[in-house]
């Protein structure tokens, strides 16, 4: 496979200039050797040289390239799942422990932006809108629920009409509010996660694709050009990891999310469309999500597929989702339309482990991987250093492969989607 330069998305256009790191070539040594150049390896990068280790990044592309570089931005609280479903899955004290490490994850984004002066566009709240009546009612009781059992004061419901003063997106029965929300830029984020690992002394590697590692008391990882001898191997590599590790391959499903954004808006079209500049997204399952960007633009994702080919026409395959919310919106144009590809597992909880003793990972951030792959790089740190506390509570959750491994989970994935989607456009 070639190397590729950043998509043409407004991420990148509005990126400059973008830092850039040598491949590899030869042969080094180091403590923990990084496979990935996403939020998990760079944060991972960043608290190992705080640690003390000395770490050696591969990237096969550009640092941020992946689904880091190309996301909606949203830096939600929690994590994918609800609390009420994670209660039934791991039961209440892990659950507990699971909404702790997600509030976490948050702060430690705005710490990471505040300790290296990542300037990332860094905005306060999400705004989560009710797309069927019966959610309405659910988003109630999850806003008391969190409340109740949890302590969090953060987030409010909201009636439909309340949402109308906040947004002219149509189709809401109501929604909620959540202050403990963050959202951002997430290139710039990103490459200012690459700044503050290289300030700290980690080794960055950019067109250096990893091929294979071999395991023993001295690793090796190897690419085309170059080997790296190591005691640890962090894989970060999502829903790139293809065929690199077979033996988690099958616990995550690589899917394909579409964004555009539209050329930049009047202000008093941006007031009537966001009125608080929060981000945004409804509660459909194919979920849609969006927010303002610092130049007036509407960045909106919504729509996926599950090839591995992009629609040819990304603008118009993205379009009609934006118009369905925002009709006042039918004459703007659209400048950007790109896609990326993420790691989504069966019950949308990542999926943390150990392959022998020396290799760790962590993946399947099923569209929550601002928050949660930055807090992730951060307990691969702290579990290669013998703090193994808060990785086994994610550890613990259960992962259930796809069906037919690698082989054949793709057509049920596909049923089971479009099962979802058909029953979104049905409004049940």
């Amino acid at each position: 496979m070639t190397y590729s330069e950043h998509t043409l998305s407004w991420y990148a256009a509005s990126t400059r200039p973008q830092l850039s790191f040598p491949a590899l070539k030869g042969e080094i040594s180091t403590d923990v050797c990084i496979i990935g150049g996403g939020y998990t390896g760079l944060s991972a990068a960043v608290h190992l040289r705080k640690l003390g280790f000395e770490v050696a990044l591969l990237e096969a592309n550009r640092v941020g390239w992946g689904a880091s570089g190309r996301n909606g931005g949203h830096v939600g609280t929690g994590q994918r799942s609800d609390q009420d479903t994670l209660e039934g899955l791991v039961g209440d004290s892990a659950a507990q422990d699971l909404w702790r490490i997600g509030l976490e994850a948050v702060d430690l984004v705005c710490d990471l932006v505040n300790e290296f002066n990542i300037e990332c566009e860094l905005g306060v709240g999400n705004l989560h809108l009710a797309s069927k009546p019966s959610h309405a009612g659910e988003l109630r009781e999850e806003v008391a629920h969190l409340s109740e059992h949890y302590g969090y004061q953060q987030s409010r419901y909201l009636s439909a009409e309340e949402v109308a003063e906040r947004t002219s997106a149509q189709g809401c029965y109501g929604g909620t509010i959540d202050t403990g929300a963050r959202h951002l830029h997430p290139l710039k984020y990103a490459l200012g996660l690459a700044g503050a690992a290289e300030s700290l002394g980690a080794q960055i590697f950019e067109q250096s694709r990893v091929v294979t590692y071999r395991d023993g008391e001295t690793m090796r990882v190897m690419t085309n050009e170059g080997i790296v001898r190591c005691r640890y191997v962090v894989l970060a590599c999502n829903g790139y990891l293809e065929k690199l590790e077979p033996r988690i391959a099958g616990n995550i499903m690589p899917i394909n999310n579409f964004m555009i954004a539209t050329a930049p808006l009047a202000p008093a079209l941006c007031d009537q469309i966001n009125r608080d500049r929060t981000s945004i997204s409804d509660s459909l399952f194919v979920i849609n999500y969006w927010k303002m960007s610092a130049d007036n633009r509407l960045l909106f994702g919504g729509g996926e597929n599950y090839t591995s080919r992009f629609p040819r026409d990304i603008k118009n395959f993205v379009r009609p989702y934006m118009l369905k919310i925002y009709p006042e919106l039918a004459d703007t144009e659209i400048e950007y339309g790109w896609g990326g590809t993420l790691g989504i597992t069966m019950n949308r909880m990542p999926d943390f482990g150990r392959l022998g003793k020396r290799t760790f990972y962590a993946q399947g951030f099923s569209g929550h991987g601002v928050p949660t792959a930055t807090k992730a790089g951060q307990l691969l740190a702290a579990a290669i250093n013998g703090d193994t506390s808060d990785f086994d509570v994610m550890a613990a959750v259960p992962t259930q492969r796809f069906p037919g491994g690698t082989l054949l989970r793709w057509p049920g994935l596909v049923a089971g989607m479009l099962f979802y989607s058909l029953q979104d456009k049905l409004g049940r």
